[in-house]
């Protein structure tokens, strides 16, 4: 028998539907957009004695911009290959970034670590200046550069898929590294942003990966059984 373009659809959302939860992009970015319109001038400033001796090395520009496909990859990974990882690493990014906008509109924050003149002119330094252009230098804290790249090493380290894959795991752990770094050598965050995305990151691993979440699927299927 023809399957129907009907049917089809029918079947290709009943598999993909927990692709619903990437839907709440639709709550962050307006949000977030909203947050960086408005906290521009009058904010609390964040700062930390250890920010002033903290080089700018512009070069880590690159690992900056790789943890949009870092994350990106680790969720549509998840999201085709292993669902119930993929319910672990959306619970923890979405929850944090959840926190992180709720701290940043009762608690406007911003610094003032970014250089004004740079010393030397190459194509890092032009993707800084664009960088700096298009993101202010507020709504810091928790990083979620930092926090997003922790969820992601951590959704690695803990899936079966990448159990016996020492070189995706050590792979993850190095530009996860370069990543947290980049945001205080590019004057993206302070130290204090990173550290709270650190204890933010602690506690919601707790909470996500403490958890025997296969076992409380096994509870749930066998209380549907007849």
């Amino acid at each position: 028998m023809k399957t129907s373009f009907r049917d089809t659809l029918k079947a290709w959302f009943a598999k993909y539907k927990h692709g619903l939860l990437l839907l709440y992009v639709l709550i962050y970015l307006p949000w977030f957009h909203y947050l960086e319109k408005k906290v521009t001038i009058h904010f609390n400033v964040i700062h930390m004695a250890i920010d002033d001796y903290i080089p700018f090395i512009e070069f880590f520009i690159i690992p900056y911009f790789l943890w949009f496909g870092y994350v990106a990859f680790a969720v549509l990974y998840f999201f085709l290959k292993n669902k119930t990882d993929y319910y672990k690493l959306c619970a923890f990014l979405f929850t944090g970034m959840t926190i992180f906008l709720i701290v940043s509109t009762i608690y406007p924050n911003g610094h003032y670590l970014r250089p004004t003149t740079f010393a030397r002119d190459n194509i890092c330094v032009t993707l800084v200046k664009w960088l700096y252009q298009t993101d202010t230098a507020t709504n810091l804290f928790p990083s979620i550069h930092v926090y997003n790249s922790l969820g992601v090493h951590m959704a690695i380290m803990n899936s079966e898929n990448f159990k016996n894959n020492k070189l995706v795991r050590r792979f993850s752990f190095v530009l996860m590294a370069s990543i947290i770094l980049s945001t205080m050598f590019l004057k993206q965050h302070s130290v204090f942003d990173v550290i709270t995305a650190f204890i933010m990151a602690a506690v919601m691993y707790s909470v996500v990966y403490g958890r025997n979440w296969q076992k409380n699927e096994e509870n749930v299927l066998q209380h549907q059984l007849p």
